[in-house]
């Protein structure tokens, strides 16, 4: 096995090291589409569109997935969306 592919198989291991967790938004009957939209824009950092989206999926689907990565960058996002009086929670 060469050096090369020793690196890359290190490099693809680390990869998979790296958990990833997900901030899944839950639908409730109080916060109006507006106040959810703007609330992802800026806890969430998403565009328009994408806020839009998750508020539909929400809205139909019960729940949606608004943030993956690592949990010290979602700790504190989860936060202020349940500050913001929405229902989220880190999976």
């Amino acid at each position: 096995m060469s050096t090369r592919e020793e690196l890359l198989e290190e490099l693809l291991l680390e990869e998979v090291a790296v958990t990833q967790n997900e901030i899944v938004l839950y639908n409730d009957d109080v916060n109006t589409f507006d106040h959810v939209i703007e609330t992802l824009m800026s806890v969430c950092d998403h565009t328009a569109e994408q806020a839009e989206q998750c508020s539909i999926i929400v809205h139909y689907k019960g729940k949606c997935t608004v943030k993956t990565g690592v949990y010290d960058d979602l700790k504190p996002r989860c936060s202020m969306l349940l500050d913001a009086g929405l229902n989220a929670e880190i999976v």
